[in-house]
């Protein structure tokens, strides 16, 4: 029915659409830049490198109802990622009408796949990356001449005899033809609405009501209705027919309006009935709990809600000791909200501190409203009408929604219904979303104060060290590792990973490798500092696992003493660059609470220019492949790649793991190297 394909963004967090066939891309407007750290199938199939399949709208509700929420539309879909030869470039998406099979075929998923390594081929060989347009291409799927021929000329004449109008779209959503009657109604000449989309030539159309059931008619083949305000001040009932080579709308006259109504034209073009109020309050809370941080929220208000209304500018304003804090801000010169931030909240002043006070929206069509209201007030932008919204949760001011216009703006009863449900799903996520900040602020801090800022120096050991947060989430966990210089020619080399990722892992992280290092600096041997160890965490009733990995390296006689509670194997590099996992017999985790715990040494023989690896699960766990195959796989990559100095070989073995640089758990990777200095 159609297909698409989308590219990643030249910074890998946007996957955005290049082309499309089968479907007008303006009907595709509201996807046509998905976030990849969001949750749906073409990012699921980008992240994880695998084919989704998507027979109907139920399954689609059942896997992804968030997504279900956005797209409620009847039909079936296929996406393939786009894998290159060392990352992937993107996505295929294809759809399907709702009435065929619930399986697709191996003989289909093979040409699905095939089609899609094929364009992934083509992206390889490119001389420079792709570059993503700021619209996408539509590709036709017949003869341009074709499409716009007229029917035979028989047909033509019964047509223009009927006295309802009709209006024939190509897949493009071009105009191919029309009838005397149906260009009376729609108030346009048939010779200009040929070769033009509905919603270019009749600017009346570009509403979300029509695109929203074009989009539905296009994709579910069902026939649907539209009951629409003409440019005559008459009711117009719209009938839509879809199949194959494109849509069929049959257009009948309504009864005409009474001269109190307020012509549709004048309105907003997303609120022109009740169900697309609906549908776009439905849509945009499905999308911001989607956010996470304060910038989340603030990038898709800017990015959703302005085009929706026609806005030119927004800011978004918390109140922090009697003043109004911006937090963010879209369509304004910067200088002017530096002048902004930080004025006080004081309600006679500013409508702003007013809604804040008051907890009442406050509308103004132009300037003089404003200045008559608040004549204090300062107006130093080149806006012209402004909607302010007082941003309320559980009863309580948390900020100020300014929605602002560069002409004058009068807003109808309609807006502002919907405006004010819009401030209260803003106001929810916003508090959240500062709250997450909070805590993530703090976590962070804690976390990067327990780690080692630098690691010691050891005479005859080079060390290379990393740790990279989760790239979706908290972004923190309690992930770490260490190194103790325990005599001139000894050391301990710790890795772990605590159970969680939140600020009581990042706290408990601290308190273990605390505990490891008192003990290894007593000198414990590695059994006896798990041992320990984990007798102090059932001291402090800590709730939580840990995995460990303790290295006792002896520089002098070249070898080292693992032991393990229940840590991934390390990786051993030999000088003769043969690399494999080390055999290792592991204790069970910290913190189990199972009796007392055995954690049996494993000796190793440390040659000088042998390169020991050590790292946490979030490393070689990779959704969908096994985690034998990946651990074997990093190994291989380590014996080739060991010619290159520590701190290079860190990054290239992360790189070969996680080529987009996108994990769902954080990683700390450790690597130690004999050298035999003195």
């Amino acid at each position: 029915m159609a297909g698409a394909v989308y590219l990643l963004d030249p910074t890998g967090t946007v996957l955005a659409l290049d082309m499309m066939c089968g479907v007008p891309v303006e009907a595709f407007a509201p996807w046509w830049r998905v976030a990849l750290a969001s949750h749906g199938p073409t990012q699921d199939a980008v992240r994880e490198e695998r084919l989704v399949w998507v027979s109907s709208q139920e399954e689609l509700a059942r896997s992804y109802p968030r997504v279900a929420a956005n797209v409620p539309y009847r039909l079936a879909f296929a996406v393939a990622p786009l894998s290159g030869v060392h990352d992937c470039r993107g996505a295929l998406l294809l759809l399907w009408p709702p009435e065929r099979p619930d399986r697709l075929t191996l003989r289909e998923r093979g040409r699905i796949a095939v089609g899609a390594r094929r364009i992934a081929r083509v992206l390889d060989a490119a001389a420079r990356p792709a570059v993503v347009p700021d619209r996408p291409r539509f590709i036709p799927l017949h003869d341009a001449a074709a499409r716009q021929a007229q029917p035979a000329l028989a047909a033509a004449d019964l047509v223009e005899r009927l006295p309802l109008g009709t209006v024939a779209l190509d897949l493009e959503g071009r105009i191919t033809f029309t009838n005397a009657a149906a260009a009376e109604l729609l108030g346009s000449a048939a010779a200009q609405l040929l070769g033009t989309q509905p919603w270019q030539s009749l600017p009346w159309l570009d509403n979300l009501a029509f695109m929203d059931t074009y989009r539905t008619a296009v994709t579910s083949r069902e026939p649907l209705s539209l009951t629409v305000l003409g440019p005559s001040n008459h009711w117009l009932d719209l009938r839509f027919h879809a199949d194959d080579s494109g849509i069929s709308i049959l257009i009948t006259p309504g009864d005409p309006v009474e001269p109190p109504f307020k012509p549709l034209a004048t309105q907003p073009a997303f609120i022109s009935t009740s169900g697309s109020r609906i549908h776009l309050l439905v849509y945009l809370a499905a999308a911001l709990t989607e956010t996470v941080g304060v910038q989340d929220v603030v990038d898709l208000v800017a990015d959703q809600i302005l085009p929706a209304f026609g806005a030119h500018g927004m800011i978004m304003s918390t109140a922090e000791a009697d003043r109004m804090r911006i937090v963010g801000y879209r369509g304004y010169a910067p200088e002017v909200i530096e002048q902004l931030d930080g004025q006080p909240a004081d309600a006679s002043l500013t409508p702003a501190g007013h809604a804040l006070a008051d907890g009442a929206s406050s509308y103004f069509a132009d300037r003089t409203e404003l200045a008559r209201a608040f004549p204090k007030a300062p107006q130093i932008s080149d806006k012209q009408a402004w909607a302010f919204l007082p941003l309320i949760t559980s009863g309580r001011p948390v900020g100020c929604f300014v929605l602002a216009f560069s002409h004058p703006h009068t807003f109808t009863a309609a807006e502002r219904s919907i405006l004010t449900p819009l401030a209260a799903l803003i106001a929810q996520a916003l508090d959240r979303a500062r709250l997450y900040d909070a805590k993530h602020s703090l976590a962070h801090g804690l976390q990067q104060t327990l780690l080692p800022h630098a690691l010691p120096t050891v005479t005859g050991l080079d060390v290379a060290a990393r740790y990279l947060p989760a790239s979706r989430g908290m972004d923190i966990g309690g992930d770490f590792y260490d190194l103790i210089r325990l005599t001139d020619t000894t050391a301990a080399a710790v890795i772990g990973d605590v159970q969680g990722h939140d600020v009581t892992a990042a706290a408990l992280m601290g308190q273990v490798r605390m505990a490891v290092h008192s003990h290894a600096t007593a000198g414990a041997a590695p059994d006896e500092v798990l041992t320990r160890t984990d007798r102090d965490l059932a001291d402090v009733n800590a709730g939580r696992f840990v995995t460990c990995l303790y290295a006792h390296l002896d520089l002098a006689r070249k070898q080292a003493a693992l032991a393990s509670a229940g840590h991934p194997p390390p990786l051993l590099r030999h000088p003769d660059h043969r690399a494999h996992t080390v055999d290792i017999d592991p204790g069970p985790p910290l913190g189990i609470g199972m009796g007392p715990p055995s954690y049996p040494i494993t000796a190793l023989p440390l040659a000088e220019g042998a390169i020991l690896t050590l790292y946490t699960d979030g490393l070689v766990e990779v959704p969908g492949a096994d985690i034998a195959r990946t651990t074997a796989d990093l190994a291989h990559h380590l014996g080739r790649s060991s010619d290159l100095s520590l701190q290079n070989l860190v990054a290239s073995l992360v790189h070969h793991i996680r080529p987009l640089g996108r994990h769902t758990d954080d990683i700390a990777l450790l690597l130690l190297r004999p050298t035999g200095g003195s």
